[in-house]
């Protein structure tokens, strides 16, 4: 039988995707935005557990759950809270809740926890990993948020979406959960990365090829659209496909039809479209290397994925949840002490979530104790190759030195020409990081805001461009 929850939560955007991971895990949702729509719920039908919010439409929801104590008594009930405050905490704790969850949550611990409540368990064995790799997205910072709210709108549709984050970010992860939550779940998921296949056989591995197409075809073979055929295609890397190829690509989306290489016949595909690079495309397409209409095309829905180094206490969950990873694929069962953590927490991550995962595995097989500790952390980070760091300013100004010598600006112009040209990919890049935020680019850049605004008025740059809409 499945298990069945009530989700009380007026917040459409966390409910949704809240209710999506429950269905993940065989559970039957009832949802409300209100205390009346719970009481009347629980009066007509039984559940396993209730998620409720604090601040609801009509009241509190955790000063009302007396009525549900009473008429319910083994009802385990899981409080979430926008209210991060102490005396909240201690006013769920006081109601005998089973979990108490602050927003923002790391929604595996949410579903983990629901599946205990339900279950009639207790904490769960930390190597018991099957509800929190239903979704491999972990983290609570506010960054991390805003990709899970934009997840949840394009969850219930089709939209086409490019994910964008640098090299390590979890770019894949991000269109598996979209895939994985949304209406194909179940269909299949395909992936293909774009920068790894030879340029001259891309277009066969996309749409596959016919007989004789060319040598070595010696039979008929489907590409990765007809095998996605119903699920996901995600091109990963799409800043890197060669420019014929773009031009197919572009064709397949805009009919909904694919031909073989070396064939006639058009083949009908549905499929769902997300792309992702870690490629700035605006100067690609200014330089013509990537096609602007492709690029409308894919980024109906954009979504922005973090750098590491921006989701600030998603450091010390991740690592956790990599060494859990770890053991269950066969290294030692690890523990975290709390100084190793924040040590870990202060590092930068150049290589992102990818870095940090390999790290705590490394970590994992070298430790001599059960628990890793700082000196372990320590001398680990010491033996890391150095990511050049040191020659970042002398490729900066050999790039700028060959900027002046190619362009040669007219005598009297080159201060003023040499510094719009380092000021605007600088002010760019500072808008594309604050989502279009004049303020926090100001704060990031270390400028007064009025300096900002006039410089972007020179150098013709809108910052209403650089905003993330969903």
């Amino acid at each position: 039988m499945p298990r069945r929850a009530l989700l009380v939560e007026d917040d459409a955007s966390i409910a949704t995707v809240i209710t999506a991971a429950l269905e993940d895990e065989a559970f039957t949702v009832r949802r409300c935005d209100s205390i009346a729509g719970r009481d009347e719920l629980l009066a007509a039908e039984a559940f396993d557990v209730m998620l409720t919010d604090v601040v609801l439409t009509d009241g509190d929801g955790i000063v009302s759950l007396e009525v549900v104590r009473t008429m319910h008594p083994h009802l385990p009930v899981i409080i979430l809270s926008a209210q991060n405050t102490l005396d909240t905490a201690v006013r769920a704790t006081d109601t005998g809740a089973f979990e108490y969850f602050p927003k923002p949550f790391d929604l595996d611990d949410l579903v983990r926890a629901a599946c205990q409540a339900a279950d009639g368990g207790s904490e769960a064995d930390p190597l018991d990993g099957a509800a929190a790799d239903g979704l491999p997205l972990i983290g609570r910072s506010q960054p991390m948020q805003e990709v899970y709210r934009m997840i949840t709108r394009v969850l219930r549709n089709d939209l086409t979406v490019l994910v964008l984050g640098e090299s390590g970010t979890g770019k894949e992860l991000v269109a598996e959960a979209i895939h994985q939550l949304g209406a194909r779940k179940g269909k299949p998921f395909v992936a293909v990365n774009a920068a790894a296949i030879p340029r001259e056989l891309i277009e066969s591995e996309l749409f596959g090829h016919e007989r004789g197409a060319f040598t070595g075809a010696t039979q008929r073979t489907t590409g990765k659209f007809e095998q996605a055929h119903g699920g996901t295609l995600f091109l990963d890397e799409i800043g890197d496909m060669p420019p014929e190829a773009q031009t197919r690509l572009l064709r397949a989306l805009q009919s909904g039809r694919i031909r073989r290489v070396g064939g006639s016949e058009e083949v009908a595909i549905d499929v769902r479209i997300i792309a992702a690079t870690n490629r700035d495309l605006a100067p690609m397409i200014t330089a013509g290397a990537f096609r602007e209409d492709l690029y409308y095309r894919l980024a109906v829905v954009p979504i922005h994925l973090p750098p590491l180094r921006e989701r600030k206490g998603d450091v010390e969950p991740l690592a956790r949840h990599f060494l859990r990873q770890a053991a269950r694929e066969g290294l030692p069962v690890r523990g975290l002490s709390p100084a190793a953590a924040s040590l870990l927490d202060a590092q930068p991550w150049r290589g992102n979530v990818r870095e940090l995962r390999n790290f705590l595995y490394r970590a994992a097989l070298l430790s001599r104790e059960e628990e890793i500790d700082e000196g372990t952390v320590r001398q680990l980070l010491a033996g890391r190759p150095a990511m050049n760091a040191t020659t970042s300013p002398v490729d900066l100004a050999g790039a700028l030195d060959r900027w002046l010598g190619d362009a040669q600006p007219p005598a009297g112009t080159l201060y003023h020409n040499a510094l719009a040209a380092f000021e605007k990919p600088l002010f760019e890049h500072a808008l594309r990081q604050t989502s279009g935020n004049q303020l926090r680019a100001a704060e990031l850049l270390g400028i007064n805001r009025n300096t900002l605004r006039k410089r972007l008025d020179d150098l013709q740059i809108d910052p209403e461009g650089f905003s993330r809409r969903g």
